[in-house]
């Protein structure tokens, strides 16, 4: 949650957002109350007639036109663009209001007296219908709200002890204003703590959400996570895809000649290195099996042509080898398999949900990596035949695959498959402590 250091927040840019959203949130309120005004001056219009002589009615009409108009450009600015970001424009608007108030108020008290009415505390009720407007609208801005309470103060004392009589009638109404004006500062003070915790509160909630959200989709695509969301079952048909099985090189023998931590970092920097080819390709990571990789072209990322993709996503991977192995110290060996056809997608599960593919797509292309040279890959013919660009790729040859059977495959790479078998761990891999 965002530190508060003395009623403010201590991250600036936290606190002009939240100035922001609150006086976003209190828009509405703004209007409505600038739309009370105005109803409550024409109401004094229709009763003033009857209740006052000529003379204070036609003053009193003066100053409820103003207060209308005043009332109702406080309400238009709301609607301009910048209103959100000049607290100054509620602060002289309040103002205003306030002494066109006060001089309502005079008025009437001006013609109360003269009736034998003596009622200073007239002005002081009245005034608070004001303050209440402007406890709310500064709230989050104590200083600005106590300005204008100063400004309200200096104004009504010069209104009601000027004659510099203090009856007991005047302390009554000093005794109403003090009062009422506490009370109306522990108002803006408690909206302003309250909502800067709910603010930050809010906040904090919301960078969870985005943190879980970022999660979600990292390993989900966004069509599954709207299909769960809604409760339906995420199942997928692709009719043409291409699918991409890397696999590193003398790795069971590798694991155990050096550190758990050597290992490890070997592997972050193999599938980091994979996960910005497949981002920089257009290719999607399904997911990493031990020391395999295995991304799909054409399934929930679109792409063109799905092979061709498949293709410069492996040429891509191969080139970083060398810089992988001089990282970790050793040296690295990869092989690709590609093989292109229909496969389903879909979510199984209600825990730790991941989105995988299935069908024999996906085992041939496990098959065909096995055939590939070193720091090299192998097709299927499916593949080749989808692929405009064949330049790097030999004669085909006629592969035997467990459970699949003999198969055509066409290899590119700067090794033959025979140089593994008589070396599976390469030359020149080092230990590491």
């Amino acid at each position: 949650m965002q530190p508060i250091h003395r009623g403010k927040f201590v991250d600036p840019e936290v606190e002009a957002r939240f100035q922001a959203a609150g006086r976003r949130y209190r828009v509405p309120f703004v209007r409505g109350y600038g739309v009370l005004l105005m109803v409550v001056a024409l109401a004094y219009s229709v009763a003033d007639p009857l209740l006052l002589d000529h003379l204070a009615n036609a003053r009193v009409a003066v100053w409820l036109g103003l207060m209308t108009l005043v009332a109702g450009g406080y309400v238009a600015a709301t609607f301009w663009q910048g209103y959100i970001k000049q607290p100054l424009v509620d602060f002289t608007a309040l103002i205003v209001l306030m002494l066109l108030v006060a001089e309502i108020n005079q008025t009437l008290y001006d013609f109360l007296a003269h009736s034998d009415a003596d009622l200073h505390a007239v002005t002081t009720i009245n005034r608070l219908a004001i303050t209440a407007f402007a406890a709310v609208t500064l709230a989050g801005r104590p200083r600005l709200f106590l300005a204008w309470l100063a400004c309200d103060f200096l104004e009504w004392l010069g209104q009601t002890v000027i004659d510099g009589t203090f009856t007991a009638e005047l302390v009554y109404a000093l005794l109403s204003f003090v009062s009422g004006r506490a009370v109306m500062v522990a108002i803006n003070l408690a909206i302003g703590v309250s909502s800067r915790w709910a603010f930050a509160l809010a906040e904090a909630l919301e960078t969870e959400r985005g943190k879980n959200e970022a999660m979600v989709h990292n390993m989900l695509p966004a069509a599954a996570v709207e299909k769960i969301r809604d409760g339906r079952m995420v199942a997928d048909a692709y009719a043409d895809v291409s699918v991409i099985f890397i696999d590193m090189v003398g790795f069971s023998k590798l694991a155990k000649r050096v550190s758990p931590g050597h290992l490890v970092e070997l592997l972050n920097g193999f599938f980091n290195h994979a996960d910005r080819c497949a981002a920089e390709h257009g290719v999607e990571k399904v997911k990493t099996i031990g020391d395999a990789y295995l991304a799909i072209a054409g399934g929930n990322v679109p792409c063109g042509n799905s092979a061709d993709a498949a293709i410069a996503f492996a040429r891509a991977v191969l080139a970083g080898v060398d810089e992988i192995g001089r990282i970790a110290g050793v040296e690295v060996g990869l092989r690709i398999g590609i093989h292109s056809g229909p496969v389903v997608g879909g979510v199984i599960g209600a825990t730790r949900m991941a989105y995988d593919y299935w069908g024999e797509t996906m085992n041939i292309a496990a098959r065909i990596e096995s055939t590939a040279p070193v720091n090299g890959m192998a097709i299927s013919e499916s593949t080749w035949l989808r692929a405009r660009d064949r330049a790097d790729f030999g004669a085909p040859r006629a592969e035997m695959l467990k459970g699949v059977g003999e198969t055509c495959v066409f290899h590119a790479g700067p090794a033959q498959p025979g140089e593994l078998a008589a070396d599976p761990e390469l030359p020149g891999i080092s230990a590491a402590a």
